[in-house]
């Protein structure tokens, strides 16, 4: 499949959005290494960016994407609540890959003084904290792009399950790049490259999240079933509130 030409777009407005659907039928059969280069052919690497939580499946998108281009932007949300693991992970993943520009966003420390000061909001109102830790944090952190990419896959199930390949976000486009791809491709991908692991895999952890609300996952269990384990609470917000 040949990749979208490039050319110079204007800056968003609610004009480009019927742009998802025109982009997501073109790209239906694309390889998630031809998607990532037709959304960089179409944006630039100054509009673009990756979204990572360099969790237990994040070296395979970020390995596709340093194969096309290791200077895309990497916008990565450090919480506050991270694993250290996790932390290392994106550090060797950084090295590894060759990325060039990781940027590591953190929520506001106002905001946390003032909706979070004791550190339980997590327990409380996990949406409220993820909102402050996540969603606003992303929102900024995207205010120079016109499109992301994340690694979301239907296989994951829940509301992923019908991911379009492309689809609206507000002002901006999301590329999905890895929605059609199995857990098998994901095996492989790491395969190939020899990727390393996430170091909590190893431990049961087989969807990485936020220390407090991630747990380990048995072996019968969906992968993301030690994410806000006990709760209906199934997403953090980024994917399902709109950035802009």
């Amino acid at each position: 499949m040949s990749v979208l030409a490039h050319q110079a777009l204007p800056e968003p407005t609610e004009r480009d959005l019927p742009r998802a659907e025109e982009l997501d039928h073109a790209l239906r059969g694309a390889s998630p290494a031809e998607v990532i280069a037709a959304a960089l052919n179409a944006f630039g690497r100054e509009r673009l960016a990756v979204v990572s939580s360099f969790g237990t499946e994040s070296a395979a998108l970020l390995k596709v994407m340093a194969d096309v281009d290791p200077a895309i932007p990497v916008v990565f949300l450090d919480t506050g609540w991270l694993f250290e693991e996790t932390l290392a992970y994106r550090d060797t993943l950084i090295t590894t890959l060759g990325l060039r520009d990781v940027r590591s966003i953190k929520p506001l420390q106002e905001t946390l003084s003032r909706e979070d000061p004791d550190r339980e909001l997590w327990f409380s109102d996990p949406d409220a904290c993820c909102r402050i830790r996540k969603v606003e944090p992303l929102a900024r952190a995207l205010a120079p792009f016109s499109a992301w990419i994340n690694g979301r896959k239907r296989f994951q199930g829940g509301l992923r399950a019908d991911l379009p390949v492309v689809e609206e976000d507000g002002l901006r486009l999301k590329f999905n790049p890895f929605a059609n791809v199995s857990r098998e491709d994901i095996e492989a991908i790491y395969a190939l490259a020899k990727l390393p692991p996430h170091p909590l895999v190893a431990s049961g952890f087989l969807s990485v999240g936020c220390m407090p609300c991630t747990s380990r996952t048995a072996p019968d269990e969906d992968a993301r079933a030690g994410r806000w384990r006990g709760r209906a609470k199934t997403e953090c917000g980024i994917h399902t509130v709109k950035t802009s």
